[in-house]
């Protein structure tokens, strides 16, 4: 009788290790899955930042500093690695962006221009997927953060190296709003 209580036991806390393992896989493979999303959307946007920059050097070819920027903030961009680095490194470009539509505002002619329109409504709509996905990889990574520290799941997480995730944040500048003036 003993021995089936002890098998029993045995039994229940295997079953409740495996619960616990296979919830931390599928939560990290959801967060896996939402930075992809986020990769995806910003390989988008790095390959029509070129094409907008060439459209606005036809127009305003003496704004060379502004080019520079902004080549500069999408290789940075490119190249950085954890979420943290990216999220500043694309904050970073959204800013030089920014600077570029302000060159943009002083040539009517550009403004007019239906090949920079369609690039700057395909940048609109990246930047608006952008935020979906990061709002998407946030809330996954909450859920995982929860998942690993919460008693008992945290000594589980703790043994097998399941640690917690970035989440992917705006920083001062692009945290206010943008400030629009006529």
């Amino acid at each position: 009788m003993v021995m089936w209580i002890i098998l029993g036991i045995v039994a229940v806390l295997v079953i409740w290790a495996v619960a616990i393992y296979n919830g931390l896989i599928r939560l990290k493979n959801r967060v896996d899955e939402a930075w992809s999303d986020i990769d995806v959307q910003l390989k988008r946007r790095y390959d029509l930042i070129p094409n907008l920059v060439n459209t606005v050097k036809g127009y305003a070819q003496h704004e060379k500093e502004v080019f520079e920027k902004v080549t500069e903030a999408r290789t940075r961009a490119m190249a950085a690695q954890s979420a943290g680095d990216k999220a500043q490194a694309e904050n970073m470009l959204s800013q030089t962006l920014k600077s570029l539509f302000a060159v943009a505002e002083a040539y009517p002619d550009l403004k007019a221009n239906q090949n920079f329109l369609e690039l700057q409504g395909e940048l609109a709509d990246t930047e608006d997927k952008i935020q979906a996905s990061r709002r998407f990889y946030n809330g996954n990574v909450r859920d995982f953060n929860i998942k690993i520290q919460v008693f008992p799941n945290n000594i589980f997480a703790g043994m097998l190296n399941f640690t917690a995730r970035e989440f992917f944040e705006a920083e001062g500048e692009a945290k206010e709003a943008v400030k629009v003036e006529f």
